[in-house]
């Protein structure tokens, strides 16, 4: 039996929380090692373990990954989160291209928008609340009508191809992240409101989302506190 996925990293949300939702989305259970001191940090470095000096650190497959977005890609791949294969399809390999590169393009901007999140938590008392209302702001004009119209515009359930994808999970992820700044978000966007029902409806998101899963709650001073002890900055 394969090993079960190890994932090195706070004990909270930053870099990895996306990485912790597309292995929940695909069913996949995992094991987490929280770093909570200096020492455990500079001993993954020690060890030649973190390849850019940097977590997220997932090991998998015999490999130690860091770089989220290549992780993510990856187990998108991995677990068919990635769109469908041509022989799948019938499709030819441009068209099946065309839905990948599609789904990477919808999943860069959502973790761009969460990003923006996960910075503002190491920022001063002020300019956290400043750069809280521009998240919001943003996703108000910027990125959440982008998607509103591409499920407008294809009519379907999903993203691409009307199959659940890495794309779905993480604008789904985003969509949550933003609601905790302010509820009403979705207010202006009925699609979106529909597709946040359908996929938190999925039995594995379902499950994801309960209480005592791996699914970490926002930042607090603490965990502001570790990451600034451990990295040093």
């Amino acid at each position: 039996m394969a090993a079960k996925p190890k994932l090195w990293y706070f004990r909270g949300r930053g870099r990895m929380e996306s990485i912790r939702w597309l292995l929940a989305a695909a069913g996949v259970e995992f094991e987490e090692e929280f770093l909570e001191t200096r020492e455990q940090y500079e001993k993954l470095q020690k060890d030649g373990r973190l390849l850019f000096g940097q977590v997220p650190l997932v090991e998998i497959d015999g490999m130690e990954l860091t770089q989220t977005r290549a992780i993510l890609s990856y187990l998108a791949t991995k677990y068919n989160l990635h769109g469908k294969d041509p022989k799948e399809t019938g499709f030819s390999w441009i068209e099946s291209s065309c839905c990948f590169v599609r789904i990477d393009m919808y999943a860069e901007d959502t973790l761009d928008l969460m990003m923006m999140v996960v910075v503002a938590a190491f920022k001063p008392p002020e300019e956290k609340e400043e750069s809280l209302a521009s998240v919001v702001k943003k996703a108000k004009t910027q990125h959440f009508p982008v998607f509103e119209k591409i499920l407008k515009d294809h009519g379907e359930d999903f993203l691409v191809g009307n199959k659940f994808s890495w794309a779905d999970i993480q604008l789904l992820e985003a969509i949550l992240m933003v609601e905790e700044l302010d509820a009403s978000v979705l207010s202006d966007f009925p699609l979106l409101k529909e597709f946040k029902t359908r996929t938190n409806n999925i039995p594995t998101i379902k499950k994801f989302l309960q209480p005592g899963s791996q699914r970490k709650l926002p930042p607090d001073n603490h965990y502001v506190k570790v990451v600034r002890n451990v990295l040093q900055f």
